[in-house]
């Protein structure tokens, strides 16, 4: 009986370890651990999106994570294009509005529109320029990375490779086509109004920004465009620059990820967007960015959730290296308490129905024993019967002694057997004697 307890105790003991590697590997498998590492496709260097990622290293270093900065050759086409490859690492990215869309990129969350983009629209000559129609026959410079968004507006206007020139430049190009003379009007990429790009656009008195007279029709026309108004003196409030209110288009710069990017750094992206992007420009009011909805992606959930409601309770009170740690300790207490609770309900039901289920064995065994004496016996049969009553003493003798009732229950009868079978033993031996 020792051993059928001890292969009891074994097979228990299996099945606890196989619980606990099912809970293990399902742990695994739902909550993995984030990585400590993200890597973000930020378009040209020295570009806006190139400083702005920089901010963001600097503000996930806190929270001990490494962002890996990916240049490309511009923040549209090239930068989607890292973002959809699985093999190049990139698993965030900035873009501009317009870019693509839920159709074209499906694995391809948004995390919010963190900005406005104007479009900078500057032109060389006396002549007063206000709408986009007028550019027809006029060598246009636009930059690689809107070309989509760029040349669905121009056409909308007439304007084609046939009847005019387009020159699609990577970003700094575009102002340099400028400069040269090789273009007259250009579309510049979205720049801060005092970047270094800009700041010699506002002195020089050959160039001048084009007051689009038709900004609102094309924000109402075109859902990714947004009419933005530069007011008088907002560049330089000394010199009066721009001298009056500036009528602009302007796309919204966007930062998504991939859709297997992990909850925890989805939530840590977004942390440190609102934090970046929340304050007031002279274009929005504070709280304005990140926003919590995106006309061309979906969003992330657990970004919306963090605009809304702010940081979770574990988001609040724990480092984020240890907020993982708690949800697989919180689940693991829970799948103890759904097998602990029944254990100690079911438990000891289990435990004797198979203290039951043995005596019953035991009681089988001592019943084909008294089956055999009701025959005629030999002394070396009524020896070998005597041998099983000795067996099932001794199996009965590790019952606990709790239930000593059921031990001496059964040995009680244990001995009644082992007297007749003393009693048939001296006949046998009687008989062989006479």
């Amino acid at each position: 009986m020792r051993a059928w307890f001890d292969s009891v105790s074994l097979r228990i003991l299996c099945a606890i370890i196989c619980v606990v590697a099912a809970v293990w590997i399902a742990l695994w498998y739902f909550i993995p651990a984030p990585p400590h590492e993200i890597t973000i496709a930020a378009g040209i260097k020295n570009g806006a999106f190139s400083a702005i990622a920089e901010h963001y290293r600097e503000r996930l270093a806190r929270e001990h994570i490494k962002l890996n900065i990916r240049i490309a050759d511009n923040a549209g086409a090239a930068n989607l294009k890292l973002l959809q490859d699985p093999t190049s690492g990139v698993s965030a990215a900035f873009l501009f509005g317009g870019t693509s869309d839920s159709k074209s990129s499906p694995d391809i969350l948004s995390l919010g529109r963190i900005s406005y983009a104007p479009m900078w629209m500057f032109y060389r000559g006396a002549e007063t320029i206000s709408r986009l129609t007028e550019l027809k026959g006029k060598r246009i410079a636009i930059p690689s990375g809107a070309v989509r968004l760029v040349e669905q507006m121009l056409t909308a206007h007439g304007i084609a490779p046939a009847n005019s020139t387009i020159l699609v430049k990577l970003g700094p190009a575009v102002t340099k086509a400028l400069y040269d003379g090789e273009a007259d009007f250009a579309i510049l990429p979205p720049q801060d109004v005092h970047s270094p790009i800009m700041q010699p656009l506002w002195l020089d008195p050959q160039l001048r920004l084009m007051n689009l007279a038709q900004a609102e029709t094309l924000a109402r026309l075109f859902p990714n465009l947004n009419h933005l108004v530069l007011t008088q003196g907002a560049v330089d409030l000394e010199k009066n620059i721009p001298p009056a209110d500036v009528n602009l288009i302007a796309t919204t710069n966007v930062v998504v990820v991939r859709k297997d990017l992990h909850p925890e750094l989805i939530y840590l992206l977004a942390k440190t967007m609102q934090e970046e992007h929340s304050g007031a420009t002279i274009f929005n009011r504070a709280g304005e960015f990140p926003t919590q909805t995106d006309p061309e992606f979906p969003m992330a959930e657990e970004a919306v959730d963090y605009y809304r409601n702010g940081p979770s309770f574990l988001q609040r009170y724990l480092p984020f290296w240890m907020i993982n740690y708690a949800k697989r300790v919180a689940a693991i207490l829970v799948t103890a308490i759904a097998v602990i609770i029944p254990l100690f309900t079911y438990g000891p039901k289990l435990y004797n129905w198979l203290l039951q289920t043995q005596l019953k064995r035991l009681y089988r065994r001592l019943r084909v024993v008294e089956d055999k004496m009701l025959g005629d016996l030999t002394a070396s049969q009524v020896a070998a019967l005597q041998g099983d009553v000795d067996s099932i003493s001794r199996a009965a003798r590790i019952l606990p002694l709790r239930h000593s009732d059921m031990f001496f229950q059964l040995i009680m009868h244990v001995d009644l057997v082992r007297a007749r079978l003393a009693s048939r033993s001296m006949a046998a031996h009687g008989e062989r004697a006479a």
